[in-house]
């Protein structure tokens, strides 16, 4: 497989080629693979996720209730600390 890239984007890999002393191809591998774990455990935990709401396991709340608890666990946290 043969890949193009832009000027802009050879010359960072150029430069982190140098900074590693690993080959260019070995970085792109590198990125690539980690691009796919990451993907693929993201995917992982989304199914998880929606089988959890789908089964009834866990119950949603609406946009509107999470701000909610989210600014008050903030503004909690905010008097938790030394002054």
């Amino acid at each position: 497989m043969e890949v193009q890239f832009t000027p802009d984007v050879q010359a960072k890999l150029d430069q982190m080629a140098r900074e590693t002393g690993l080959r260019s191809d070995e970085l792109v591998q590198d990125a690539v693979v980690g691009f796919f774990d990451e993907l693929a455990f993201t995917r992982e935990m989304l199914d998880r996720r929606y089988h959890d709401l789908e089964s009834g396991r866990v119950q949603p709340i609406d946009g509107e209730e999470a701000y909610r608890r989210l600014m008050a666990k903030t503004e909690e946290r905010r008097r938790q600390r030394p002054a």
